[in-house]
């Protein structure tokens, strides 16, 4: 590998060491911000009045300034609904929806190393422990005695309720397939007389850790909406204590995100694999996000911290006996690229944007967006066409996509089989032109081309496989198809492959409370790393620095990916075997061919 390749090397590191080490950084401080957000915000402990109210203060022309909490003593009644996809618990509190359970999706993935996996055979659900149930109307109002009256209706659940002023609040919600079902909110002024009609905050839902070991919440949770054109993100960071810009520039605690004039065509509450979408029939005002209290998810834990999201529709008034009604349909499941882009085709909305494949340097400037689409969707059709397991499917569309490169790689092999015979002619050019470095580079060309060597062949094979590694490294964090997904030893393709943890080390690097996690696919990794670059030898020209930095790039690789999934680590164990089997393939062919033949050296034609 030349100059070129070591420099392209060396800014990819970098990269990585950005994203890696700002990802340590953010989960940092939103374990902070969850300490702040409970010690500044903690509600006193004062009993529940008798009045049964939804506590929600109202600010000028607008919805809520802090989310919505049921405060209720009054009986509850559910209405349990359910379909092949999910089970829908709709509640009187608030009249909504309380939860989501998806039937074909665990709540957690069993792990060997981990004694208690009971809670493998509960369902995933959205919106669990949540303040408020959502479709929840929570602004100043509409609020009156929290409960409302709800009414089977065949293939859905009607929930109702007057207030005093005589407004008549009427939800329909009838669920469909895909995990969709529609929801309209009707406002009907029951009274005589012209009613003044609030701006109504609507709840999307909240977005919450899946289990008490659900790390990835602070990196792949939040809120987002789109605007006709663009999607816009507010991340769990965005109410992170002292958050930063490459740890330099900070800025203050926010309790509140708001966005959108007139055009929130859809908003979102995600975790990293599930979420609450909201399409309103007409685009909303506003989006509105707040971080949110949540019960601990388990005995002697810390409690979690959510974000609540909501559309916020405009004011406007009701003349007597009129209503207006927003109709919204929801999208309440998996974050399934395929069922998505049918949803976004379906309604032109881009609604695939909830997959959050990242951007900036998350996503690698779009790069990895791209790629990681493309990546995906091969991945799921060879797992069709297969029905092999995906952790199969990895293995064989990894040799698939270096049997595509593969005439770049041989070719790039053989120019540096000529590189390597041309080593001392190039030595004798840089020792005669040492002094002149123009006509150093003149002879350097001139010996190359016409050897028919390309200075770029070593390192266009490395440049045009970068983006299929940043691809898969930016699909495979968000790809719910590898979640559970089992091979071999692996339990959970979406994680690390802890086979057993060793406790007492919490001092060595990637350890936890419990001890140090053995995941065996990494070293697997750096060993096939290793051998490979012990099988094919450096570069003419490199110096011993860099050669050095190259011995090296395994261990740095290590560092990013030992605690990434085990997906990500598959992909890269077979990427440098089968390397590692095309250069010995090319060393076979070079072995039984007659060497090339190349230009005399100046010792030869003297």
């Amino acid at each position: 590998m030349d100059r070129t390749g070591i420099i392209v090397i060396s800014i990819c590191v970098v990269l990585l060491g950005v994203w890696f080490f700002g990802q340590r950084e953010q989960a940092k401080r939103y374990a902070e911000a969850q300490r702040q957000f409970m010690l500044t915000n903690q509600p006193p402990a004062v009993e529940i009045p008798a009045t049964n109210a939804i506590t929600a203060p109202a600010k000028e022309n607008s919805a809520t300034t802090v989310p919505a909490v049921l405060e209720t003593n009054a009986p509850e009644s559910l209405v349990v609904i359910s379909n092949a996809d999910a089970r829908y618990t709709f509640t009187s509190l608030g009249g909504g929806l309380k939860k989501i359970e998806l039937l074909k999706y665990p709540e957690v993935i069993s792990v060997r190393w981990k004694k208690n996996t009971n809670s493998s055979d509960v369902n995933a659900s959205l919106n669990t422990h949540a303040p408020v149930p959502a479709l929840s109307v929570v602004s100043d109002g509409f609020l009156g005695n929290g409960s409302f009256t709800l009414t089977r209706t065949g293939d859905g659940v009607r929930a109702e309720k007057i207030l005093q002023n005589g407004l008549r609040v009427v939800k329909d919600f009838h669920v469909g397939s895909n995990y969709l079902f529609n929801a309209s909110v009707r406002f009907e002024n029951t009274s005589g007389k012209p009613l003044a009609l609030a701006p109504q905050e609507i709840v999307v839902g909240t977005a919450t850790p899946m289990d008490v070991d659900d790390t990835s919440f602070s990196f792949y949770g939040g809120a987002m909406w789109f605007d006709g054109q663009n999607s816009e993100l507010c991340p769990v960071s965005y109410f992170n204590t002292n958050s930063t810009a490459f740890f330099v520039f900070h800025r203050t605690v926010k309790n509140e995100y708001t966005g959108g004039t007139n055009n929130v065509q859809w908003a979102a509450a995600y975790n990293q694999y599930f979420a609450l979408l909201a399409m309103p029939k007409e685009p909303a005002r506003e989006v509105i996000a707040r971080p949110v209290y949540l019960p601990p998810l388990a005995d002697g834990a810390p409690a979690p911290m959510g974000v609540q999201t909501a559309l916020i529709f405009p004011a406007t008034t009701l003349s007597a006996n009129s209503n207006v009604e927003r109709q919204i349909t929801f999208y309440a499941g998996p974050k399934e690229y395929r069922t998505l882009v049918k949803i976004a085709d379906k309604f032109r909305n881009h609604a695939d944007d909830v997959m959050n494949f990242g951007r900036g340097y998350v996503s690698f400037w779009g790069i990895g967006t791209f790629f990681a689409k493309l990546l995906l969707s091969a991945m799921n059709a060879l797992h069709d066409l297969t029905t092999l397991g995906y952790g199969w499917v990895i293995v064989v569309l990894t040799i698939l996509l270096r049997a595509v490169f593969w005439p770049l790689t041989a070719k790039s092999m053989r120019s540096m089989k000529k590189m390597q015979a041309l080593a001392p002619e190039l030595k004798a050019i840089q020792e005669k032109h040492k002094d002149d470095v123009q006509k150093l580079f003149q002879k350097r060309n001139e010996l190359l081309k016409k050897n028919n060597v390309s200075q770029m062949s070593g390192c266009l094979p490395m440049l045009i496989q970068m983006p299929v590694f940043l691809g898969f490294f930016t699909m495979i964090r968000s790809a719910i198809e590898l979640r559970g997904a089992h091979f071999l030893w692996v339990a959970d393709l979406s994680k690390p492959d802890t086979l057993f943890v060793i406790p007492g080390l919490t001092f060595l690097p990637f350890s936890t409370p419990a001890g140090w996690p053995l995941n065996l696919l990494p070293l697997l990794m750096v060993g096939v790393m290793v051998w490979q670059a012990h099988l094919q030898p450096p570069s003419p020209g490199m110096d011993p620095a860099q050669q050095r930095m190259m011995r090296f790039m395994p261990l740095i690789l290590l560092l990013f990916l030992y605690n990434y999934s085990a997906g990500m680590a598959l992909y890269m164990t077979v990427s440098t075997s089968a390397s590692v089997v095309q250069s010995w393939l090319v060393k076979r062919n070079n072995t039984a061919a007659p060497a090339p033949a190349l230009t005399p050296s100046p010792k030869q034609r003297k």
